[in-house]
């Protein structure tokens, strides 16, 4: 694992920050992490942002959809984050259906999140019919990024995890979470040439995910990225590495040698 700077040595990486980003040209790399070993060595490698995604529902609990995920747990795997990190910047995703039982109640959820985690935003599914949600988090200081497109959380209303081409739709969602005081927003499956027309109109960056080059920046599901997750990958991701078949034919060496009696050996054992 890479050293890192202490804590408050290394300027943290905020939301004006990747707003600033987009304004200069400077595209914004994105993350997800859920651990504090994985978390810091994303951290260490540069990453400008880390999203604690609900995701991990599918990675890191081995369910079907996103929508299980709770409010206790996200804060379980955030504050790990959190813990890590040294440089980027930290935003949790709101769990299903914390962001649709009013404007207080989101209120509360985010602040559990900002407070018993340390991440410094979080990130909610919607666009129009999270307008209100997204400002009255706003105006309580909490930093929101917005997610339009396909919507995971909105899984079996969508029909399946596809591609969403609805532009008039996905163009008022976005504008909506812009003109709501979101910071960000992320882009996901839709045609690239509407996440250019959309990243040319908004003033806030977009993160895009199976959305084409032309976003603000780009974010992957890090179990994807090493390719530690068995089976097909979305066609949007790219595996920079096969960490499953090195971790497995790592543990079936170890079992080889513990079966012949070759570990522990010597330099192993104490005398």
């Amino acid at each position: 694992m890479p050293n890192q700077p202490k804590r408050g040595v290394t300027k943290r990486v905020t939301a004006p920050d990747l707003i600033a980003m987009k304004r200069a040209g400077r595209k914004i790399s994105m993350l997800t992490a859920y651990d504090y070993p994985l978390a810091s060595l994303v951290d260490g490698a540069g990453v400008d942002a880390i999203l604690v995604g609900d995701s991990m529902s599918m990675v890191v609990q081995g369910r079907q959809t996103t929508l299980s995920v709770t409010l206790d747990e996200i804060i379980y795997h955030a504050e790990m984050v959190e813990r890590a990190v040294a440089r980027a910047l930290v935003i949790v995703d709101m769990p299903f259906p914390t962001n649709h039982l009013g404007v207080h109640n989101a209120i509360a959820a985010a602040g559990r999140i900002l407070k018993e985690s340390r991440a410094q935003a979080v990130k909610l599914e919607g666009g129009v019919e999270q307008a209100e949600v997204i400002a009255g988090l706003s105006s309580a200081g909490v930093p929101v990024m917005a997610h339009v497109g396909l919507r995971p959380q909105n899984v079996h209303r969508m029909g399946g995890y596809k591609v969403q081409r609805d532009e008039d739709h996905i163009l008022q969602d976005a504008q909506a979470a812009e003109e709501a005081g979101a910071f960000g927003i992320v882009l996901e499956c839709i045609p690239a040439p509407l996440a250019a027309k959309l990243t040319k109109t908004l003033s806030i960056p977009t993160i895009g995910i199976g959305a084409g080059p032309e976003c603000d920046g780009q974010v992957l599901v890090l179990h994807d990225l090493l390719g530690i997750v068995p089976g097909p990958a979305p066609r949007f991701v790219k595996a920079y590495a096969q960490l499953g078949q090195d971790i497995q034919a790592a543990i079936q060496r170890y079992c080889q040698e513990v079966r012949d009696g070759e570990f522990p050996g010597p330099a192993h054992s104490y005398k």
